[in-house]
């Protein structure tokens, strides 16, 4: 099965999966090793990866693209790409989908959030249902693979409340969208309300304790939940202990451990490069 193939299966199934955080191929990669059933490339880690920066609509579609498309040749993963605000309005949605379905994504969201942020915005802005609509619509329309997911995403609760996230939900639906991607999702209560409203599968962003009960959420549809970017948070934080380390005087000897590289090694396909430096890169001796 194709990748895309593959995630669709995850939406159609009965169960609820979590999805692997990455942020480089080396990640993905490892994610695979591990038995992940899917990747999730998140837009904050996607600008701190890249940029160096916090998540606020800096990023471009072709620097997020060039990501994807590292990401997916070195991962056989479906991977999960979080599309923001699809870069502007509906015709940059367009242009969204064909950059990241060429790029390799399986899946990306295209959310209802006003991006970027207006002069003297204090709070999160939402655009009208009628343009989130027309936005997926759009995105519909501008995929030449008819696997690609496409999800409409909405965190329209935390500002307009449950009622407009529900006719939301089912306006997004009826345009097409293959799934629902829910943020700010607290309660029992108000994912009972949407998952009633719709048919759709439905993913979650992540998920506070409340909601941790795997087996409850696949009862209401929900075939993803994030759990956060704990793995980029923890390995900037391996770096940057490291480095103080080094700073401080302490000799590579004494932090590098064997296993470690061994792991990297076997990550980064080194016995594969070297099987084929030998198969290829050999002087063949003239007859």
């Amino acid at each position: 099965m194709s990748t895309r193939a593959r995630l669709r299966a995850l939406l159609a199934a009965g169960s609820c999966v979590f999805p692997a955080s990455v942020h480089d191929p080396l990640s993905a990669r490892a994610a695979g090793d591990l038995g992940f059933e899917m990747a999730m490339l998140a837009g904050s880690v996607a600008s701190l990866a890249v940029l160096g920066a916090p998540d606020l609509a800096l990023l471009t579609l072709s620097e997020l693209a060039g990501l994807v498309h590292r990401i997916s040749r070195a991962a056989d993963l479906p991977l999960f790409v979080d599309g923001d605000h699809g870069y502007g309005n509906a015709l940059n949605v367009r242009r969204t989908v064909e950059e990241l379905e060429s790029a390799g994504a399986s899946g990306l969201s295209i959310e209802d959030t006003a991006l970027p942020a207006g002069f003297g915005a204090t709070a999160t802005r939402f655009i009208p249902r009628a343009e989130g609509v027309g936005k997926i619509r759009a995105a519909l329309a501008a995929r030449r693979d008819p696997a690609l997911v496409i999800a409409a995403r909405t965190g329209a609760i935390t500002a307009l409340g449950l009622s407009e996230t529900r006719d939301r939900a089912r306006a997004y639906a009826e345009a097409g969208a293959d799934a629902l991607f829910l943020t700010g999702i607290a309660t029992w209560d108000a994912l009972e309300a949407i998952a009633g409203a719709v048919s759709l599968p439905l993913i979650l962003g992540t998920l506070p304790p409340a909601l941790d009960d795997p087996a409850r959420l696949a009862a209401h549809r929900v075939r993803i939940a994030l759990q956060g970017h704990t793995p980029f948070q923890a390995g900037f934080a391996a770096t940057v202990a490291t480095l103080r380390a080094l700073r401080a005087g302490a000799k590579p000897a004494t932090l590098g451990r064997a296993e470690d590289a061994a792991l990297l090694r076997e990550v980064a396909r080194e016995p594969e490069y070297q099987a084929a430096m030998a198969e290829y890169l050999t002087k063949i001796e003239e007859k």
